[in-house]
């Protein structure tokens, strides 16, 4: 039931004393954030227009369902990563990218946003899972 700001702190009260815990993992969280935020500046300039406009009609069109726009997502992640030469893991590139994505597409249209956040949620779920758990759990 926390609730997230947008300066990525939660509201809300601890309860059953997990307060030091969530402190530690908070840590850990921004401290990961704040990385994929660097990467992700480096990865917005490679970005070209084309793309995020073209996602931006899909989220746009109404008849496409949760699904397919997850799919138009995954697509253009993928697309996007082999064409940006990294030395960094796959599924980090993936993570960046789809949040660069999201970022774009809402700044360019900013009504979208509910749409493509849940859609870029729903593709990290299905993609990126394991892989988000176990940096950090590291």
């Amino acid at each position: 039931d926390d609730e997230l700001q947008t300066d990525g702190n939660r509201s809300g009260h601890f309860q059953n004393g997990e307060l030091a815990l969530a402190a530690t993992s908070e840590d850990v969280i921004r401290v990961i954030a704040a990385q994929l935020a660097e990467i992700g500046d480096q990865f917005d300039k490679e970005i070209q227009g084309r793309v995020v406009n073209d996602l931006v009609q899909h989220f746009l069109s109404e008849h496409l369902s949760r699904e397919e726009l997850t799919q138009r997502m995954s697509r253009a992640v993928s697309e996007l990563a082999r064409c940006i030469p990294s030395d960094m893991e796959q599924e980090r590139v993936q993570l960046v990218l789809a949040m660069v994505l999201t970022k774009k597409i809402v700044n360019t249209v900013p009504s979208l946003l509910q749409r493509v956040f849940n859609t870029t949620l729903n593709y990290m779920n299905q993609q990126l899972h394991t892989y988000i758990v176990e940096m950090v759990s590291a």
